[in-house]
């Protein structure tokens, strides 16, 4: 831009002082000529600098997943390709499910065996209630007999012996009456034992075969977002397990961040909302507009490492690192394809100086045809 301005003033120097001769070209008229672009092209430069910053260093960032099973096994299958689209929710690959499909089905039988055994200490309580019921009853009647038996035999007209025999028959029924409260109250203790309304050996069984029939889901892994899989290298018939450290693909989500980086100097007037426009060296001759969503306000540089020995800056002054400025790209570009990686050059237009933020905008959009020329020799 800058040259094309140059070449207009120049075209405009030969009209006046060459070809019509409107003033003389003389040492003064040289010197104001010289001088006179100079101090423009200067105060324009430093102008735009600071109300249109522009950047050589634009960035998109995708997120990235290091998908891990939450399970062991043999993979079996692997429906997916690299390097393809692949949508929210399709299977990504799948776990031979055999083993936890078995522990699902021998908690299932657990399951059902608890609850037959529940039922049946209810009916064993029922009955010992029951049972306990006849023993008072019968305990009751064998207290009367003893006392009858007692004022017969004070009178002279009983049989001592039917007077022991009615005794023993109150001894054995007690005994009698205290093992069907024992176990009345064992069971009673049993069926107490609860958790949300579950007999606790039963509920302990339903919490296990939960988590089995959740590792059995997780034997079908799912693209957790619209993506790709990069670098894929896993095939079928590989074991993977649930180990952090080794994740088996690296998905690449398509949400992006787009990054400009500024010098810490070049930020004193941008705001979030200001105008912006990037472009991309991955696609030659587009203009991508968006608005300056925030700045973000830290860097490497700010932060100390946690150690015990004193921070030290080496052995020469570390160059004062840049902030990044994150641009919400506009709607209209919500179909383009960003490729993670891919660098271009940006510009913010700030409230301040709105005239000359045209000159900003042809330098980044002359810039931008230039990216279509491919400068090597081979």
């Amino acid at each position: 831009m800058e040259a094309i301005l140059l070449g207009i003033y120049a075209f405009f120097v030969w009209l006046i002082f060459f070809k019509f001769k409107l003033l003389p070209w003389n040492t003064i008229s040289m010197v104001i000529v010289i001088t006179i672009p100079v101090v423009a092209l200067t105060m324009l430069v430093l102008l735009l600098n600071i109300f249109a910053p522009s950047t050589a260093d634009v960035r998109v960032f995708k997120y990235v997943v290091n998908i891990v099973p939450q399970v062991r096994g043999r993979v079996i299958e692997v429906p997916i390709e690299p390097n393809k689209l692949i949508k929210r929710g399709d299977v990504l690959f799948k776990i031979d499910p055999t083993p936890y499909q078995l522990q699902v089905k021998a908690l299932e039988a657990q399951l059902a065996n608890a609850e037959g055994g529940t039922r049946k200490m209810r009916e064993e309580l029922t009955a010992a209630t029951s049972k306990s019921g006849a023993v008072r009853a019968q305990l009751e009647l064998a207290r009367r007999r003893v006392e009858q038996n007692r004022q017969l035999v004070a009178t002279g007209a009983g049989d001592r012996f039917a007077l022991e025999q009615a005794q023993a028959n109150v001894a054995e029924l007690q005994a009698q009456l205290a093992a069907s409260i024992a176990g009345e109250a064992q069971v009673r203790a049993t069926l107490s034992a609860t958790v949300d309304d579950d007999q606790a050996e039963i509920a302990q069984i339903k919490a296990q075969l939960e988590n089995s029939r959740w590792e059995l889901l997780q034997t079908t892994i799912i693209a957790p977002s619209d993506g790709y899989a990069i670098n894929l290298q896993l095939r079928v018939g590989s074991m993977t397990a649930a180990f952090p450290v080794t994740p088996v693909m690296t998905f690449v989500e398509n949400e992006y961040q787009v990054i400009a980086l500024y010098q810490q100097n070049e930020l004193h007037q941008v705001a979030p909302g200001d105008e912006a426009e990037f472009t991309l060296k991955t696609r030659p001759g587009t203009i991508f507009k968006a608005k300056v969503e925030s700045i973000i306000w830290a860097q490497g540089q700010g932060q100390l490492a946690n150690a015990t020995q004193l921070p030290t800056t080496g052995m020469a002054p570390i160059p004062p690192g840049r902030f990044g400025v994150r641009l919400d790209v506009d709607s209209r570009h919500q179909d383009e394809f960003f490729a993670a990686g891919a660098m271009g050059e940006g510009a913010i237009y700030t409230q301040h100086l709105a005239l000359i933020h045209i000159i900003r905008k042809i330098i980044l959009r002359v810039g931008s045809k230039l990216d279509v020329l491919i400068l090597k020799l081979h």
